[in-house]
């Protein structure tokens, strides 16, 4: 019974230490992380291109394969030609046709500007040639009907009367005319407009001509970057549409999209200095810094978002995504696949 008394000593000063060692180990890890927010709810994102064709037919070429680099400008693919070009060679002849058109139209322009005032002139000299006529056949007719029945016949007096109608209606006639060609200004604003209506017909022709152009320039799919092909769902002899997706362009601009919870975010600032880490390749060291905070989480801009006066309310803590910029430790050998698992540590100030 005696020698219990120190076996009772040695346990509380054991238990003493583990709990000294204990606490120190919490204010350790307190006082280490308390300026640190981590989440592994990240992820890696970047810049993906999506490829799409501008202009439908079969694919006669295919100049890359999945995962193939490229550089900006490399031909990726061609779409049969054929049709484009017999449309092309359509909107060209449009276009000579158009260009033809218009100088028929120039030319009787030139041609109204003389020929107008022209026939105006000739005009009023019928109208004076008839004139004349007309008095001279009034005289006849005025002489013949004075005359002694004896000195004249009949005949005579209805032949004068007869050139007087005639040469009346001539008159009139000739002053129609002169009306009709007064109107030379009216007869030359018409030649313009045939002018400026050809004009149009050729910058339509011109229009669709580039359109043909373009069109035949868009059976060839260039890159628009540098990356890697992604996701292709395309082979050769395929039947593509305008805008359906052939396969992504990824580049080497990468960063890491960070959902925090929003009670990590109260002491969280752009430009605060982060540390990466990457599943997929643990042995990279990045570091980064957090370049911008989104305006709303992820549930607020979602397709569906939450309508929490609908119904029993249930606080979920949300989560806010943060984009961190990777400053330095990329290693262009092992480039980061998008989507990729991250553990962000951020060293809050």
């Amino acid at each position: 019974m005696p020698g219990r008394k120190p076996d009772k000593s040695r346990t509380f000063i054991i238990l003493a230490i583990v709990a000294c060692i204990v606490v120190a180990g919490i204010v350790w890890v307190y006082l280490s992380t308390r300026n640190i927010a981590t989440t592994d709810d990240a992820q890696v994102d970047g810049d993906a291109v999506v490829i799409a064709p501008k202009v439908a037919g079969y694919v006669v070429t295919l100049a890359i394969h999945d995962n193939q680099p490229v550089k900006a400008g490399d031909l990726l693919l061609k779409i049969d030609p054929r049709d484009y070009i017999a449309a092309r060679d359509r909107a060209e002849a449009a276009l000579a046709l158009a260009n033809a058109q218009l100088d028929t139209a120039r030319v009787n322009l030139k041609m109204a500007k003389v020929t107008a005032p022209a026939k105006l002139a000739q005009a009023k000299s019928q109208m004076e040639q008839a004139a004349a006529n007309r008095d001279l056949a009034a005289a006849n007719e005025k002489r013949q009907t004075n005359l002694n029945v004896k000195a004249t016949t009949q005949q005579a007096r209805d032949q004068a009367a007869s050139q007087l109608r005639s040469a009346a209606a001539s008159l009139a006639d000739s002053r129609a005319q002169v009306d009709i060609a007064g109107l030379v200004n009216e007869t030359i604003a018409q030649a313009e407009a045939q002018v400026e209506a050809a004009a149009a017909q050729v910058r339509q022709a011109q229009a669709e001509l580039a359109a043909a152009n373009l069109n035949l320039a868009y059976t060839e799919l260039r890159a628009p970057q540098d990356g890697r092909v992604t996701m292709r769902n395309v082979n050769l002899g395929s039947y593509v549409q305008a805008g359906q997706s052939l396969f992504s362009l990824v580049n080497g601009n990468v960063w890491i999209t960070a959902n925090f919870k929003e009670s990590q975010l109260d002491r969280m600032r752009v430009g605060q200095k982060v540390e990466i880490r990457v599943d997929a390749y643990r042995s990279l060291d990045l570091r980064g810094h957090v370049d911008g905070i989104q305006g709303g989480t992820g549930s607020r801009f979602s397709a569906f978002p939450a309508e929490n006066a609908t119904g029993n309310f249930v606080k979920i803590v949300q989560r806010v995504p943060v984009k961190i910029v990777i400053d330095s430790g990329l290693d262009p050998k092992l480039p980061l696949p998008l989507g990729a698992s991250a553990d962000p540590r951020v060293e809050l100030q």
